[in-house]
């Protein structure tokens, strides 16, 4: 299994960016932010980074499983 790196740049971008989008989503959803982040508590912030980071690390790892192992 031979695999190049921008397939793994692009797997990684590509996965970054749809799991700050869903987690961001999913914190707009359960009232978990506000129109600034100045205005967030730190549990509101800490819970949004968490949010982001893990659905991040499920997209790449999806988005690995789906075209780089296959």
């Amino acid at each position: 299994m031979s695999t190049d790196f921008l397939s793994i740049a692009m797997v990684t971008v590509i996965g970054l960016m749809a799991g700050t989008a869903i987690g961001l989503f999913i914190g707009y959803l359960a009232k978990m932010q506000r129109s600034r982040w100045a205005d967030m508590t730190g549990r509101e912030k800490a819970i949004t980074i968490a949010l982001v980071v893990i659905c991040s690390v499920i997209c790449i790892a999806a988005l690995t499983w789906r075209f780089l192992l296959n």
